[in-house]
């Protein structure tokens, strides 16, 4: 597995530098873990969930989109079993007052030893996590003087395990009964929810529900830019079936959201299926989808196949029957559930590694260089950038023309600033697939130069076949 963590620190820069990805509450030394999304970020993030949304539900007949919220009832995250068995082992230096989560602590370690050792290393903790062997990661992580990074100290506390729900209280009183949990993630809300959209969409399984929105862990050691954040967003998918089907719907919806991550264009190679080794209990299959980042193969999206635990549990825990009536093999049943869940934030960090190229141009007359991300056009923040090629004799006004031609249609961008060559660089970095200029010869013959992100190439067209070309690239 190779890793390139300059282009990785490069990236983040650049996300910073052009209005992606800013700290968050940055002016006050910023929070760890959590950041916002700025202009072009925040314009990229809503066309890969709209992306998926289309996916999901316009292109598919059978599969409807809800939107819970936030807070549920205390009871949900009993009935899910998050409430005592959400929870990672951690442990705390003494000296440096530091707490770290356990495998990432061992994990981390294990990445300066030799390929054997590490693998050796890595079992060993594997094995233990799986034994929920507590006293035995305590001494794996003492036998192999595994060393605070703050302290530099093997001073250690035992091992314990934390709850990573964030809880808050609801109403004025604050006592025990008043305490609810920001959720951990967006299933919960579509398993409720299943009875209320099945009966009044009169939905027949196999059917899906998806949904996109916020989640909530308190992750110790949450690292590596975006990918790992306390608050993030999830797109998930739950798709009802008959008992004894799952075999066959988990290996449809596998290779479905396969299909929709390299319809993005993505190279197949960058791009693999990794199978859990230790599954849920209640699971019976389940595979990551994980991607090349230059950090290394890491998760994207999940697709489990969750038989019927999740509707059984609320259905013990509620009371109510959660159960489907198949009017073709004339019986009552708990559904199974096959599951795709995806992370937003992570789809975005995705889409900016892919996108993201620093290109030597230099000729023997000339150094020059440029940084561009080269985007899908359906993904690219802004689709087109009008430049009048002066600030008089009339240019502007024909920019200003074609850019209220368009602007309903998708985003652009208007600039008269600098030279035409320092706006190309400043589109390029921000990723924009289409830049157009309008000069005099615009005025003759009512023809412009519109240019190419990735390639640079520059041809002449008709000012009147503009908006259509960008709407091919987009749609």
């Amino acid at each position: 597995m190779s890793t390139d963590h300059n282009k990785f620190q490069a990236i983040i820069s650049h996300c910073k530098e052009y209005g992606f990805v800013f700290p968050s509450s940055e002016i006050y030394d910023g929070l760890s873990a959590v950041y916002d999304y700025g202009q072009y970020g925040a314009e990229l993030k809503k066309n890969i969930r709209d992306y998926w949304w289309k996916s999901m539900t316009q292109m598919h007949e059978n599969i409807v989109g809800i939107d819970a919220a936030i807070f549920m009832h205390p009871t949900t995250w009993k009935a899910s079993g998050h409430v005592d068995g959400f929870s990672d082992p951690m442990i705390d230096n003494k000296d440096s007052k530091k707490r770290y989560r356990v495998d990432h602590l061992i994990e981390a370690h294990a990445e300066t030893l030799p390929e054997a050792e590490s693998d050796a290393l890595l079992q060993q903790m594997n094995a233990l996590l799986a034994a929920d062997d507590l006293a035995g990661l305590k001494k794996l992580i003492e036998d192999n003087k595994i060393k605070c990074t703050v302290s530099g100290t093997v001073n250690w506390t035992d091992v314990r395990q934390f709850n990573l729900m964030f809880s808050t209280q609801l109403g004025s009183v604050t006592d025990e009964a008043s305490e609810i949990y920001l959720r951990p993630e967006t299933a919960q809300g579509i398993f409720v929810n299943f009875l209320n959209v099945q009966k009044t969409g009169r939905m027949k399984i196999p059917f899906g529900i998806a949904q996109i929105g916020k989640a909530f862990r308190n992750e110790i050691v949450a690292r590596q830019f975006i990918f790992r954040m306390r608050e993030f967003e999830q797109m998930e998918m739950q798709f009802f079936i008959r008992p004894g089907s799952q075999e066959e719907w988990y290996a449809y919806w596998k290779q479905e959201r396969m299909k929709w991550h390299l319809s993005l264009g993505t190279d197949a190679a960058k791009y693999r299926f990794k199978d859990h080794e230790k599954l849920a209990f209640y699971a019976d299959a389940a595979v990551d989808i994980e991607y090349d980042f230059p950090i290394g193969f890491k998760e994207v999206e999940g697709i489990h196949s969750r038989t019927d635990h999740d509707l059984g549990r609320h259905q013990e825990f509620s009371k109510k029957k959660m159960q489907y009536f198949d009017p073709e093999i004339n019986q009552n049943y708990t559904p199974y559930v096959i599951e795709t869940s995806i992370g937003l934030d992570r789809m975005f960090l995705l889409t900016v590694c892919n996108a993201y190229e620093e290109q030597d141009l230099s000729t023997p007359e000339k150094q020059d260089s440029r940084v561009v991300l080269k985007f899908p056009a359906k993904l690219a923040p802004i689709k087109l950038a009008i430049f009048p090629l002066t600030k008089r004799d009339g240019l502007p006004e024909i920019a200003r023309e074609l850019m209220d031609q368009c602007k309903s249609s998708f985003y652009c961008y208007y600039e008269e600033k600098d030279t035409i060559g320092k706006r190309y660089r400043r589109q390029d970095a921000i990723g924009t697939p289409f830049c157009v200029t309008i000069d005099h010869q615009t005025k003759e013959d009512n023809t412009v130069t519109i240019r190419y992100r990735d390639n640079m190439e520059q041809e002449r067209i008709p000012l009147s076949q503009v908006r259509e070309k960008v709407l091919a690239a987009i749609l």
